[in-house]
């Protein structure tokens, strides 16, 4: 009975992680970027913001964490991704079911990288950005990201 309850619960947080990873915008279209350009990190083609950040370094800083976790994610390396979880993920992730959703991913699909990347809004510790890496079912739309401790975390839990 024990196992049967761990079992469900295991799958429960799974399905919410896996949740937090896909698209929320259901009609399976990959909408084109729309925003102001912005200038792009080095090897992104189509980097662009529709608010204007607050520096650019800000802005920097916040694309590089989201390709770093991205990067991280789809190479099973939990203990990376988990690291980049914002304190309330932290308390909704258990590291063990970031372990599943990262193996998981790398199996299905293989190494990713971000290929598409914008700034939807960044004001002070929050931000919000859309990116793609080329597989529909993980397009992010205004995700959220909550800078705390002067480092950019995931905060779509």
């Amino acid at each position: 009975m024990r196992t049967r309850a761990t079992t469900t619960m295991l799958a429960a947080v799974l399905l919410l992680a896996l949740t937090a990873c896909s698209s929320s915008d259901d009609d399976g279209t990959d909408a084109a970027p729309t925003g102001t350009p912005s200038t792009p990190a080095a090897g992104s083609a189509t980097t662009t913001s529709a608010t204007p950040a607050e520096t650019p370094a800000d802005a920097a800083e916040l694309e590089r964490a989201v390709r770093a976790y991205t990067a991280a994610y789809f190479a099973d390396k939990p203990d990376t991704t988990y690291g980049m979880l914002s304190a309330r993920c932290e308390e909704r992730i258990t590291p063990e079911a970031m372990a599943a959703l990262t193996e998981r991913a790398v199996g299905d699909y293989g190494r990713q990288d971000v290929q598409r990347f914008r700034i939807d809004q960044l004001s002070g510790e929050m931000a919000r950005v859309s990116y793609g890496v080329g597989l529909p079912k993980f397009d992010q739309k205004q995700q959220p990201w909550v800078r705390e401790d002067g480092a950019w975390k995931y905060d779509a839990c």
